[in-house]
């Protein structure tokens, strides 16, 4: 998956404004403006479009997992300069508090079929004879079935109050 498809993603999952983004960008030390995450989240074919490096994404999961959890003593964990799927996917686990069988039900949302011992795979070091790359549409999938989670429970709420 793109980076900005990923933040693009999450921003619809929080329900995040621009404020908040900016926010989550800045607790792990990074100052985002206004106009550069809009361009980190206009669509590929839009001519004010930028791709979102991936150091830039690293700061933003974990300033979200700042944000989640709260700061640890001592100084913001260091930022990745590339990010695999797996590091993704184990950042998010992080930051929504997630056990294992947590995300294999979230996975279930979004119809796959994930054992734990497949899952644990995702979190081992690259190098384990274990260890398994998450490959796009795992991610694609946990990050859907996030939305299914936080956001469709929201919606519902909404609709009830109209």
């Amino acid at each position: 998956m793109q980076n900005n498809d990923v933040l693009k993603k999450l921003r619809y999952v929080l329900d995040y404004g621009d404020r908040q983004m900016m926010d989550v960008f800045s607790l792990a030390g990074l100052d985002v403006s206004r106009e550069k995450l809009s361009q980190w989240l206009k669509k590929d074919d839009d001519s004010d479009y930028k791709p979102c490096k991936s150091v830039e994404l690293a700061t933003f999961l974990t300033g979200l997992i700042i944000q989640k959890r709260g700061k640890k003593d001592g100084e913001i964990p260091e930022i990745e300069k590339s990010l695999t799927n797996n590091i993704i996917l184990k950042k998010l686990s992080i930051a929504f508090s997630l056990r294992s069988e947590d995300i294999v039900s979230i996975l279930e949302l979004a119809d796959l079929r994930v054992g734990k011992s497949e899952l644990s795979a995702f979190f081992r070091k690259k190098g384990h004879k274990n260890y398994r790359e998450c490959k796009a549409q795992i991610l694609r999938n946990f990050l859907f079935g996030l939305e299914i989670k936080y956001r469709k429970p929201q919606e519902e709420k909404e609709l009830a109050k109209s």
